[in-house]
Formats: structure tokens, sequence, C-alpha cells
């Protein structure tokens, strides 16, 4: 069976658990510190926060925006349903703009649109790099200096993926962050694995600081900082927090595969050229397009099944796991699902996106005969 996807571990992530165990801490501590360091540092970004996964960084990402209760936060129904959640987890309401069916991103156009329209109630806009594709910051980042809207950018799937605000004569990482902030996942659908783990980075101290307190229960002290002191320090607990922390554990296994990031993404570019290159003889798939600002991981690798197809989306599926190829159902749409049926939008490319797209097996140890294999069957549909 070729799967979706492999987390890229080996002996250097044992070891270092390992090292990690036998240390005695293993919550959040010193490791943790080192890996934030090393991850604001890839980036280029001035602070970086580690967190239980990317859905509590949201969360706290919205808080710190000010975000609140009764505010709408304008962002993609086209993602995981973590994005349009952690909205709510503010008391406050998503409202889904569509998107551009090329890079399955927030579409600037229609954001656009709807704040000519209408920006009451407004309080931020929360865009997300779909599998690892750096949406149209430029476009973006214009409108919320417009409107006076804070940014924040769902980079789940985006580590090391990159952005040009000056059409290619420049690059910067996402999560430098070109908004107010960007927030990572490392679960194992991610590039960076590290089971579950997330990450904030920003280049604002306060934003920064609230982080830290908010994600330990509002502590004022950390464990580490209580452990180094030389004299008895008294936590105190200044506003509601909540337990958001990464362990040691984690934060090990992430500080041996921020070594190996480089090569995993120049190795799933290396896949992607030779989709791009292979599938574009097959009339009845529409494959994604990388716009010229934009220089993606390929988290993921979709493809859109048209109206001439021989076999639908879910009976293609079925076909290439007949042949021992694993695949997946594209993006799901939180507009769709039971929670968020009441918020009646119409959103045709999404739901174009969520009915006809399939994602096809990438990862890092993906042999030249695995991809060759996954192009033959379906070219022989």
């Amino acid at each position: 069976m070729i799967p979706i996807t492999k987390p890229n571990f080996g002996q250097e992530e044992i070891a270092a658990v390992e090292k990690v165990i036998l240390s005695g801490w293993v919550a959040q501590g010193p490791i943790v510190v080192e890996f934030e360091n090393q991850f604001a540092k890839f980036v280029g970004a001035k602070y970086a926060a580690a967190t239980s996964n990317c859905t509590t960084a949201l969360h706290l990402a919205l808080l710190a925006v000010g975000v609140k209760p009764g505010d709408y936060v304008l962002t993609v129904s086209h993602s995981f349903i973590a994005t349009a959640n952690a909205i709510r987890y503010c008391g406050a309401e998503p409202v889904f703009v569509d998107i551009d069916l090329d890079t399955y991103n927030i579409s600037a156009d229609a954001l656009k649109k709807y704040l000519e329209k209408n920006k009451s109630r407004v309080a931020a806009i929360l865009v997300v790099h779909q599998m690892g594709m750096p949406c149209d910051l430029r476009s973006i980042l214009s409108l919320a200096k417009k409107f006076k809207l804070p940014v924040v950018e769902d980079a789940a799937c985006a580590v090391g993926s990159e952005y040009s605000a000056d059409k290619g004569k420049s690059w910067q990482k996402i999560g430098r962050p070109a908004g107010d902030i960007a927030c990572f996942s490392f679960h194992p659908r991610k590039i960076l694995v590290t089971g579950e783990g997330g990450m904030l980075t920003t280049n604002n101290a306060n934003y920064d600081k609230q982080f830290r307190l908010l994600r330990h229960q509002g502590m004022s002290v950390s464990d580490l900082q209580r452990h180094k002191a030389k004299k008895i320090i008294f936590e105190e607990y200044p506003q509601l927090g909540y337990n958001y922390r990464m362990t040691d554990i984690q934060a090990a296994l992430g500080i041996e595969q921020l070594k190996k990031l480089p090569a995993m993404i120049k190795r799933r570019r290396e896949l992607a050229k030779i989709y791009l290159k292979e599938l574009r003889t097959i009339s009845w798939l529409a494959l994604p397009k990388e716009p010229k600002e934009c220089k993606t991981n390929w988290q993921s690798f979709a493809v859109r099944v048209l109206g001439n197809a021989p076999l639908k989306r879910n009976q293609l599926m079925q076909h290439l796991l007949d042949q021992g190829i694993a695949t997946r159902p594209g993006i799901m749409n939180a507009h769709e699902e039971k929670i968020y049926k009441d918020k009646k939008v119409s959103l045709t490319n999404s739901e174009l996106a969520r009915n006809f797209v399939l994602i096809l097996p990438l990862f890092h140890q993906m042999t030249d005969p695995d991809i060759k294999r996954v192009i033959e069957v379906l070219k022989n549909v």
C-alpha cells in the first residue's frame, strides 16, 4: 500500500526522546524553549511560543488580537473545522468567505466584497494557507490595512512555505509573520511532526507575553523559571488561562524534525514537479497552480476531478485503493457540518472543492517507483 503520508522519523528522534525521558523533565521545560528559539530563527520571527496543538494556538492568537464575544471573524469554511471552532472558543462567530479554485485559499476578491458592504462587528481576518499553499497575502494585508483589521494566519500546513511581497525579488518564510500572528501544526498529517503540537509566531512582544501567560493557566511564573530560581518564588494567576502547553518530549521530536525540514521540503517539491509534469496530459484532472509570489511546501497534492472524467471522485478513490494507493477527499467545509449549518451562505467554489477534489500520496520517503505507480494507475483509468 502506498500511504497518503508518512512521518519521517529515524534514530535521531528516538535518541532525542530517550534523552528527555531519562532526564526526568518531560513536561514543558528547557527543550520546549530550545525548540521555540530554533523555530523562530527558522521562520524569521522575533518570537515563537509552543502550544499543545494548532487549535489552541489559533484560540490564543484570536484572544491576543482582541476577538471577543459577539465579534465576527472573516475566514474560510473550506478548512479543517478547527479554524472555525477557534473563533467560537472566543465567543465570536465565523463569517465564511469563498475560496479561489486554483489555490483553494481564501478569495481576496470575495473578502473585499464583504468588507466593502459590511464591516460592522468584524474584529479580525483569519486566513488559511491551505495544504501549504500561501494565500494572497499582498492583497489581504492591503485590505486589512484599509479596514484596520488584524490578520491571523492559520499556517497549520505551511511550515517551510515562502511568500514574496515584491513579485519574486525577495522571499520570506510563512511564519515571519506577514500578518500579526501565524499558527502552525505538528500533527502527523503535516511535514514537521511531533505527534500533536503547535506554535505561535509573532513580532509583537505583547502578544508573545500573552501566549506564555495564557497557555499555562494564567500562571505568572513558569515551572522552568521556578526551577532555576535561587530563591523561593510564589506564582500568581492574574487572569483566566488554559492548559495549552507542549511537552519536552514533543519538543525533542520537533528539534530533530526541524533539522530535516529543508531536505523534506526539497523532496516534496521534486515529487510535486513530477506529478505536475506527468498528470497534465490527463484532460479530466485539474491540477493545483502555484502563484508566482508563492513557494509552497506541497504539504498535500490535491487534484480536482472534472465532469468529463471516466469515474466520479469517490469511484476514482476506490479504484486507486483497489490498486494499493491511498487517497483522501478534499478539505472539508465547516458550513456543511451540523454545528455551522445555521450559517446560510453560498460558497460555490468551496463546495466544488469539497465534492470533487482528492489528495494524492506525497511524503518524503515516497520513491520514484511509488509515484510512477500512482501516475500509471491514473493514466490508465
